[in-house]
């Protein structure tokens, strides 16, 4: 699989300087972390769960997770269950043909115990998973999901990955959270191996005050969440090599709203790409407050996105595709040994070898998933190629 392979191969030779390459599922886990992308997620209830997940693959999703936690009702866990193993099988059965393009597939759990049993009753399918989402993540409960993920992937002989999410009330509360946090730090060292990315619940981090973010604003606007994301990122997500990837939190709105401000879309780089049609149509279902997002996500050092609509998708992806400017400074960064200071090849900034080494070497990985703009390619020539339906 490929980003933007979605796109023609004609149109694609004019956006990139440096194209995507390809991954596949059984890659290192640290080029695979950085490929999720957009992760869309969808209830294990849909019942057409296998054709919603083809058809996200043909709009350019490479991930997505099939929830069997909060997407779906208490009483619905058994028909979900069920639903998402003759989906899966479905799909395995098609791609054994050639018939069916399947995203990178997680499966987001409620109970550690769901794990080999829903492995075991997939069957040869189960190599279609490429791991599971760990829920309300904590130092105390997360063991037991770790172990039988560990028993799942020996049993099976898959490789199975873990994606915890930092979610529940004590990685929340100023008074638990950091202690909390170093706790999970120290679990999640011991299964290195398995751990794919930490994800952020932010849906349910703003419950614990009984907040909803508005889709005028980012997650960065709630302070009490904010801050929990500075302490996450802070603990388990430092450039020391002790870090994991750690992802965009949620954008949950897809429709338009009552507005409470302006939009955050500046109009002269559509009018240049005489793409005005594409802002409106943006700013209608509130995908200005996504990419802002988004463009904070990565300023904070977060990789990727929970979505919750293909919609969302493009605007991720076309963010995430590395501009001919930042790749032209990190090769400079990446190319000094020793040190010192350089003006950048776009004279427009000072590049140090040393404190930005750490910063270049991420965006190298970024640019060899989701490639290098071609120079002079904007955000939305990328954006109105992605989004083309």
């Amino acid at each position: 699989m490929r980003h933007f392979d979605h796109i023609d191969a004609a149109r694609r030779k004019h956006l990139f300087y440096r194209h995507p390459r390809p991954f596949g599922r059984h890659d290192d886990p640290d080029v695979l972390a950085v490929a999720l992308g957009a992760t869309l997620y969808c209830p294990a209830t849909r019942p057409a769960l296998a054709a919603d997940i083809e058809r996200a693959a043909r709009r350019g999703v490479m991930s997505m997770v099939v929830c069997l936690e909060d997407a779906i009702a208490d009483d619905e866990v058994e028909a979900g269950e069920a639903n998402l193993v003759a989906h899966l099988r479905t799909l395995h059965a098609a791609s054994g043909t050639g018939g069916a393009e399947v995203p990178l597939l997680f499966v987001r759990v409620r109970d550690p115990r769901q794990i080999g049993d829903l492995v075991e009753r997939l069957g040869g399918a189960a190599e279609l998973v490429t791991g599971f989402v760990l829920p309300k993540f904590t130092a105390s409960g997360g063991g037991a999901f770790l172990d039988a993920l560990e028993e799942a992937a020996d049993r099976s002989g898959l490789r199975l990955m873990a994606m915890p999410v930092i979610e529940s009330p004590e990685a929340v509360y100023a008074e638990t959270r950091a202690e909390m946090l170093h706790d999970v730090a120290r679990l999640l060292a011991k299964h290195r191996s398995r751990i794919l990315a930490v994800r952020l619940g932010a849906t349910d981090m703003s419950a614990a005050y009984g907040l909803r973010r508005p889709p005028d604003l980012t997650i960065y606007d709630i302070g009490p969440v904010a801050g929990v994301i500075c302490d996450v990122v802070n603990i388990l997500g430092r450039a020391d090599g002790t870090g994991h990837v750690v992802t965009g939190p949620v954008w949950e709105y897809f429709s338009q709203g009552e507005r409470m401000f302006k939009p955050q879309l500046r109009q002269s780089p559509f009018e240049r790409q005489r793409a005005a049609p594409l802002r409106q149509r943006l700013i209608t279902s509130d995908l200005d407050g996504l990419i802002r997002e988004v463009h904070l996500d990565k300023a904070n050092g977060l990789t990727g996105k929970t979505v919750i609509h293909p919609s969302h998708v493009a605007a991720v992806h076309a963010l995430s595709v590395v501009t001919h400017e930042e790749y032209s400074d990190a090769a400079d960064i990446l190319g000094v040994a020793g040190g010192g200071a350089m003006a950048s090849s776009y004279a427009n900034k000072m590049n140090e070898a040393k404190p930005h080494r750490a910063w270049a070497q991420r965006l190298m990985l970024r640019a060899r998933v989701f490639g290098v703009a071609a120079e002079g390619v904007t955000f939305v020539e990328l954006l109105e190629a992605a989004d083309s339906r």
